[in-house]
């Protein structure tokens, strides 16, 4: 991607961040509550922006990186792979952001805790790449992107480790609003904290597939600042 790299890094949890300034990331406090519904609206609404869309998974123990499947392979062996998904029909995630529109799609898998090991084929990957929206909060701790914001569902009480040590760096949040069902402690007062800070947060349901014009425009705008950044940076690099 022509722009998205910096050369500036930054410290964070003992690794060095690189600012990733055309880079959307989609995280969220535990799985199946909508992070993957969210990437595709906006994948869907912010056509302009030419997406990339990548999805990363990590396997626990004994389960393969190249297929997902069984495996007892070496701990040095099939450390990663990366696929592009070609079909927009399969079900997958993958599929589905291709057929919301984004020109290309990616399936990064890694063994758990090995994500470090895909990112320069990963970044090979996009290099040139227009914009890319990334479904992950584990990929936050190498990179710094343009916008960065958690899935909340009150309503689930179970918070992976990977969003809870990202919280608070996230740029929004999206409540999942689900009515009659009663909030969890945690993750409310987590919330309340980051927007006292002046954070914004925004309420979707699953009806409206997890997405409204308030966060459409808000990654519009966003981008739009970040973008200009990007020309700036590299106008002054190439001068």
């Amino acid at each position: 991607m022509r722009g998205l790299y910096s050369s500036g890094v930054a410290a964070i949890k003992g690794y060095r961040l690189v600012n990733a300034m055309k880079l959307v990331m989609i995280g969220g406090h535990t799985r199946n509550i909508g992070k993957s519904s969210v990437v595709e609206g906006l994948i869907r609404a912010l056509p302009e922006f030419n997406w990339t869309a990548a999805k990363i998974t990590q396997f626990g123990h004994g389960v393969c990186s190249v297929n997902g499947e069984d495996c007892e392979c070496a701990v040095s062996e099939h450390q990663f792979s990366i696929t592009e998904e070609r079909h927009a029909n399969t079900g997958t995630d993958t599929a589905r952001f291709l057929a919301a529109g984004a020109k290309r799609s990616l399936w990064v898998r890694t063994k758990q805790g090995e994500l470090f090991t895909a990112l320069p084929s990963l970044r090979a990957r996009i290099a040139d790449d227009e914009f890319v929206i990334v479904e992950s909060n584990s990929l936050r701790r190498f990179m710094n992107p343009a916008i960065y914001i958690q899935v909340v569902d009150h309503s689930n009480p179970d918070f992976k480790l990977s969003a809870q040590q990202f919280f608070d760096l996230s740029d929004a949040f999206i409540l999942v609003f689900r009515a009659g069902r009663a909030p969890v402690l945690a993750s409310t007062v987590l919330l309340a904290r980051e927007m006292e800070k002046g954070k914004p947060c925004f309420t979707v349901k699953e009806e409206d597939r997890f997405i409204c014009d308030e966060l459409v425009e808000f990654v519009r705008s966003k981008l739009a600042v970040s973008a200009d950044i990007a020309r700036s940076t590299i106008g002054r690099l190439a001068t």
